[in-house]
């Protein structure tokens, strides 16, 4: 039986990108270029659409291409206490950016509620915060 193959426009439906992300996938050594015979189409086996949806559920979880990309390659090795010290930066990264956003609320909250309770005629605390 053998296996079905896709164009890039077929290929890149199939994995809810764009074609020219696949192109930038392949300059970027994501993704290899299929081998073509002259003046046919290339075709993309299974095995791409997989690897194109596992950058995309990486970038989804917040790894960037290069942390994708390793972690391609150590799938492929075997490497799982390597892909958990990268999962783990990335987490330890989320962490600091909740943090920070939880301190950015915390003080719109603050400038917001001082808005309400200002009077109309005097100057802004939010803008005057930020000025500052």
């Amino acid at each position: 039986m053998r296996e079905e193959s896709y164009t890039v426009g077929r290929l890149a439906k199939m994995a809810g990108v764009n074609v020219e992300t696949v192109r930038y996938y392949q300059r970027r050594g994501l993704l290899p270029i299929p081998a073509s015979l002259p003046g046919s189409v290339r075709r993309y086996s299974g095995k791409y659409l997989q690897r194109l949806r596992f950058i995309k559920r990486s970038q989804q979880l917040g790894f960037t291409l290069d942390e994708a990309a390793e972690l391609m390659a150590l799938g492929e090795g075997h490497g799982c206490s390597l892909a958990c010290g990268v999962a783990e930066r990335r987490l330890a990264d989320v962490e600091r950016k909740i943090a920070d956003l939880a301190a950015i609320e915390q003080s719109l909250r603050r400038l917001v509620g001082r808005c309400h309770e200002n009077p109309p005629e005097a100057p802004c605390p939010l803008v005057e915060a930020i000025a500052r």
